[in-house]
């Protein structure tokens, strides 16, 4: 089973998102998991509400931060964009996809950037 951690500043949004199209499209596959360096504490609505539109239910999950995942090892790191922010995660190969943050934007912003992680993460699947 590969694990892959998705990464984003707060962990309320891109790495949300990300995780949730992960677990649907890789069941079976893949173990997914989502953390922030500086982590909000909850999901966004705006994002569960998008992602609902695309038959995924990512309400269940919770904003998290790396001391949540100690001794967690991981095959795949991907980061949306924080760059020097995200701190050293262990991982056999870190991917850096600079996705923009739509937190406090409208809901088709939400909408470009679900779609855009939905693509980069089939992409992600389809190179494994």
């Amino acid at each position: 089973m590969i694990r892959i951690l998705l990464v984003c500043i707060e962990n309320s949004c891109r790495s949300q998102m990300a995780e949730g199209f992960a677990r649907k499209l890789g069941r079976g596959k893949i173990e997914a998991f989502s953390a922030g360096s500086n982590p909000s504490g909850k999901v966004e609505k705006v994002a569960i509400e998008v992602m609902k539109e695309k038959n995924v239910d990512i309400s269940a999950q919770k904003s998290k931060g790396f001391d949540d995942l100690k001794g967690e090892n991981f095959d795949y790191v991907i980061t949306m964009g924080c760059r020097a922010v995200c701190p050293f995660v262990s991982a056999m190969q870190r991917i850096e996809w600079d996705v923009s943050d739509p937190k406090g934007k409208s809901i088709e912003a939400f909408r470009q950037v679900r779609d855009e992680i939905e693509r980069k993460v089939k992409e992600f699947f389809d190179g494994l």
